[in-house]
């Protein structure tokens, strides 16, 4: 939901607060060839194993399910052949990724009572991750650029958002995601040692492995706030014009009706950013009045598995072509 824009912040916070030291050069020595990294649990207590591993099974299950249904249905209709749901079967897929890379992992740690992870592991988690979570990061600028066209230029809409440019900009939006997961593999693979093998959250998050990096120089934060911001910070300002400039579009729509109607065709958009970005920020300022690692993870769960979750459901309940579509095909099944 990355996703990981407000992670960094969050980790950033821990930085400046001191709970974390480089260890020195007898240290060093014995933490330069890491083999595996502990993950933290969600839950010390025995009794609520179970419940925590059928719980996010389920939401595995049904956001899997979810999404699943959401690119079904626009592969089927020959009437959802559009940009707009081009875009979302391709965020849907991105969604479908994000939590396959990381609830699996965490099912079976809760399982098997185990909290090890491979260095090796480690890197191609993060790496997996890092690319879909770039990617949902990316596709939602583009979702909100799309429908900037669509309302206030809808005259030219089919000309401008034509199948090369849609096309265009999912490869852009791929293209950059590597860019950046590849980005936080070959920094990471320059550190030696680490600051400890414990990380904070449940799954191998890239900016909890950079905080850990020793040593801890002005380029290291340089490199962790520009990473941060091909995540969220040019993504959220693609997001903030284009509403800037539909709300502004919409207000000057004589007739209640047209406004309401013009509305209604970003309204299930709008809903999935301000639940991601939401979500993200009011973590992050609780953090700042009191820190605690399990913010941490409430925020990391809320990108990973919540959002994830909730996204084909806003859509489906809102978009009544959608609705229709997946009725039809329970009907031809029946």
């Amino acid at each position: 939901m990355g996703r990981s824009w407000d992670l960094y912040f969050l980790v950033m916070t821990q930085q400046r607060s001191g709970l974390t030291q480089c260890p020195n050069n007898t240290e060093a020595q014995h933490r330069t060839h890491i083999s595996e990294f502990q993950l933290i649990s969600l839950s010390e207590d025995a009794d609520l194993q179970p419940l925590l591993f059928g719980l996010f099974l389920c939401m595995y299950l049904v956001t899997v399910l979810g999404n699943l249904l959401t690119i079904l249905a626009v592969s089927y209709d020959f009437h959802l052949h559009t940009p707009m749901y081009f875009f979302l079967s391709n965020l849907s897929l991105a969604d479908i990724c994000v939590i396959s890379t990381t609830v699996p992992k965490m099912i079976v740690d809760i399982q098997t009572h185990s909290r090890v992870i491979s260095y090796v592991g480690c890197l191609t988690q993060m790496s997996i991750f890092a690319i879909f979570a770039c990617m949902d990061d990316m596709l939602l600028t583009v979702m909100a650029y799309d429908r900037y066209v669509a309302i206030c230029h809808p005259l030219h809409y089919l000309v401008i958002m034509n199948h090369q440019l849609c096309g265009f900009l999912v490869l852009v939006s791929f293209l950059v995601s590597l860019f950046d997961s590849q980005m936080h593999n070959l920094i990471i693979l320059q550190f030696t040692n680490f600051k400890s093998v414990e990380i904070s959250i449940f799954f191998c998050d890239p900016s909890q492995l950079l905080n850990l990096a020793c040593p801890d120089t002005f380029s290291n934060n340089i490199l962790k706030y520009f990473l941060g911001a091909i995540h969220g910070l040019f993504p959220i300002s693609g997001i903030l014009f284009s509403y800037n400039k539909i709300i502004s579009s919409i207000l000057r729509i004589p007739s209640s009706r047209g406004r309401y109607k013009a509305f209604s065709t970003c309204g299930s958009q709008l809903a999935v950013v301000c639940l991601f970005w939401g979500t993200g920020f009011g973590a992050y300022l609780g953090s700042t009045v009191s820190y605690s690692p399990r913010k941490i993870v409430v925020a990391s769960v809320m990108y990973t598995e919540v959002t994830p979750m909730l996204n084909p459901f806003i859509y489906i309940l809102r978009n009544r072509d959608i609705k229709s579509t997946l009725r039809r095909l329970h009907s031809r099944s029946v």
